[in-house]
C-alpha cells in the first residue's frame, strides 16, 4: 500500500511540471525566415508620431508586396526625385545607382487624373484637410461639413504626414499622403489622391526635400522603371 503511494506521488511529481509547461506562453524567438519578419514588425508597429499616436498596421495587411524595401529602378530622374505609378499601385522614391524605395500605395479618383511632372511645393506634420469645391459639390451631405476644414487628428483624411505637389508655381490640389484606411493601399477609391500606410508617409516625409521632382506615369506609362528596357 505504502509502496503504491510513493509510486502515485513520484508520477505526480513528474507529470505536475509538463501539464504546467503546456499551459504557458510560448518564449519561442521570431524566425527571420517567418513572416512578418521582425524588422517589418518594428517598422509598421505603434509610433509616436508628434500630436498623436499612430497604430500599427493590422498584420493582415503586411505582405511582401505592400511593405516599402528597396527594389532595382531604372531612370534618368536625380536622386531624391519621386515616380508615381499609380495603376499598379506603386511609388518609387529614387535613390540613384538604378535603386529606389517601393512603396505601395492606395489611388483616388484625383489621382486617376493626373499625370506628368510637379514638384513638392511643401509639405506638413499633421495637416488640416478641407475638401475641394467640387467635392462639396458632388456630395454635399458628406463634405459639406467640413467645407471650413478639418483638424488634424485621427478622423482627418491626409493622415500623419501630407507632401503638396505643385504645378508651374500653383498648388495642383493633387497630394501623397497617410491614411487612417489601411485597408484601402492597393485598391482604387473614390475619393483622394495618393495615400500611403501612416508609417510609409512618415517615412517617405523624412527623405522628401521642398522642391524635389514629381513624376505621375499615365496609364500607357505604366511599369516603366521596373526593367532596364523600360526606363522611367
Amino acid at each position: 500500500m505504502r509502496r503504491n503511494l510513493w509510486g502515485r506521488l513520484f508520477a505526480a511529481a513528474i507529470l505536475l511540471p509538463l501539464a504546467l509547461a503546456a499551459c504557458a506562453p510560448s518564449q519561442a524567438v521570431r524566425s527571420e525566415a517567418e513572416w512578418p519578419t521582425r524588422d517589418v514588425l518594428a517598422a509598421y508597429g505603434e509610433m509616436d508620431a508628434g500630436q498623436f499616436v499612430v497604430p500599427a498596421i493590422p498584420l493582415r495587411y503586411l505582405t511582401p508586396t505592400t511593405v516599402r524595401q528597396l527594389v532595382d529602378f531604372w531612370t534618368d530622374e536625380p536622386p531624391g526625385s519621386i515616380v508615381v505609378d499609380p495603376y499598379s499601385y506603386f511609388l518609387y522614391y529614387v535613390m540613384g545607382d538604378n535603386k529606389a524605395v517601393r512603396y505601395r500605395i492606395g489611388v483616388g479618383a484625383a489621382g486617376r487624373t493626373f499625370a506628368g511632372r510637379a514638384s513638392v511645393g511643401f509639405k506638413r506634420e499633421w495637416p488640416y484637410w478641407t475638401p475641394t469645391a467640387n467635392m462639396i459639390r458632388i456630395e454635399p451631405a458628406l463634405y459639406g461639413p467640413w467645407a471650413g476644414g478639418m483638424a488634424p487628428g485621427p478622423a482627418n483624411p491626409l493622415g500623419a504626414r501630407a507632401m503638396y505637389l505643385y504645378r508651374g508655381g500653383r498648388d495642383s490640389m493633387y497630394r501623397i499622403h497617410g491614411t487612417y484606411e489601411p485597408g484601402s493601399i492597393g485598391n482604387s477609391q473614390s475619393a483622394g489622391c495618393i495615400r500611403m500606410f501612416q508609417q510609409d508617409a512618415i517615412h517617405l516625409y523624412g527623405k522628401v526635400q521642398i522642391g524635389a521632382r514629381v513624376r505621375v506615369l499615365g496609364p500607357a506609362e505604366t511599369g516603366l522603371g521596373t526593367s532596364p528596357s523600360r526606363p522611367a
